[in-house]
């Protein structure tokens, strides 16, 4: 069975972020398994890490909408599913998804889709767009909230088309994101580098920088943290890439300006190595003002051992057990985010040490990226068993 199973996971650009880390792994653990793994994608940072000996890569304009492009797509993905006698198609974004399901069609091959965000709409044309994804054979969420929100707004088109519909947590690699394998000297590199002081609370917010990831939020409250009374010196990171959105950087850094806390906050661009930003921080934030569809820093930062403050909306909700491995606090409040980083800063250590270690039990339990990886792989079996 295993000799059999050739996967063809196709995503944009493989960068750093959750749906291609995802990719990235599944692709070399289908490899360990005796399958053969490819990957199509546009390209991106990641590329640099795949193991050429284990996974193929085929570059391809798929991250372009541009629907010329995507029928050329379909056409290039379906001579490489009959070359090289693809079992399974698994499309892991909507631009490339219509590609996959054209070029399965063709070829009958399976197909497989991952649903890892909400998908927003507000008309009937982006509805029928986004509902590319849900005309899989296998229809994967990321997260209870992800399911939910696909039965809710497609919930129809699968059941009418019998489909399969299953949620499997995304897992992060546990021994990359673990704070023992962070030295002293990698981490005081780290904050030399970006002038940290790591006698004061250090807060992080890890992210790229866009409206919803909260940053203006944050910016908010670390002004009403700097009002309060009996907390510690403190310095409040925002660690991301523009990805090309000056404006709103600039606004980011206007605000800092108008609310005199150029001392406070600092601004870091992008990090090589996440466990090391992660290591020499005492609290992380999660500050969306729209649903995570998972919340991958509140994992990455509970396998870190370090305390989590996230919106209690969407994904986080899921991965966080609440006063246990993380807090809480109310969506889109800057008083709840600034009272809660409050109440964490005066904590003492022994209570935030016991904190970060129910926080990698947390993971450990259930995000596991070897779990993620051998459950979507019993799924391809399934599907191939069908067949």
């Amino acid at each position: 069975m295993k000799k059999k199973i050739k996967i063809l996971q196709v995503i944009p650009k493989l960068g750093y972020g959750g749906a291609e880390t995802g990719c990235y792994d599944l692709a070399h653990f289908l490899s360990e398994q005796g399958c053969k793994s490819y990957i199509a994608t546009s390209g991106g940072p990641l590329l640099k890490f795949v193991r050429k000996e284990k996974v193929k890569i085929f570059k391809l304009p798929v991250q372009s909408k541009n629907p010329i492009l995507i029928l050329i797509n379909t056409l290039l993905i379906s001579l490489i599913i009959l070359f090289y006698n693809i079992n399974i198609v698994h499309a892991r974004s909507r631009a490339p998804a219509w590609s996959c399901w054209l070029a399965t069609k063709l070829t009958f091959r399976k197909f497989v889709t991952t649903f890892h965000g909400t998908y927003n709409f507000n008309n009937k044309l982006k509805k029928f767009y986004n509902s590319i994804m849900v005309r899989s054979k296998l229809i994967i969420a990321g997260s209870n909230f992800i399911f939910s929100h696909i039965n809710e707004n497609y919930g129809d088109f699968i059941l009418n088309r019998k489909r399969k519909l299953l949620v499997i947590f995304r897992g992060i690699n546990i021994n990359y994101f673990h704070p023992k394998k962070i030295s002293t000297i990698k981490a005081n590199k780290f904050c030399k580098e970006f002038n940290i002081d790591r006698n004061k609370f250090i807060i992080l917010l890890p992210g790229r920088l866009t409206n919803w990831k909260g940053q203006k939020l944050f910016i908010n409250a670390i002004k009403l943290l700097t009002e309060k009374e009996n907390i510690p010196h403190f310095e409040a990171i925002i660690l991301g890439s523009d990805q090309g959105r000056n404006v709103y950087k600039k606004q980011l850094i206007g605000l800092v300006e108008q609310f005199r806390l150029g001392k406070f906050i600092k601004f870091i661009e992008h990090c090589e190595e996440m466990p090391v930003a992660y290591r020499i921080a005492n609290i992380i934030i999660s500050a969306s003002i729209e649903p995570e569809a998972f919340g991958r820093v509140s994992v990455e930062a509970q396998a870190m051992e370090v305390p989590i403050i996230a919106s209690n909306i969407g994904g986080s909700k899921e991965t966080i057990i609440n006063n246990k491995t993380g807090f809480l606090f109310e969506s889109g409040s800057v008083n709840s985010l600034a009272d809660t980083i409050s109440m964490v800063m005066q904590k003492d250590y022994n209570s935030l040490k016991s904190i970060g270690i129910e926080g990698r039990k947390n993971v450990l339990k259930k995000f596991d990226v070897d779990k993620m990886c051998q459950t979507t792989f019993t799924e391809y079996k399934k599907l191939i068993e069908l067949s």
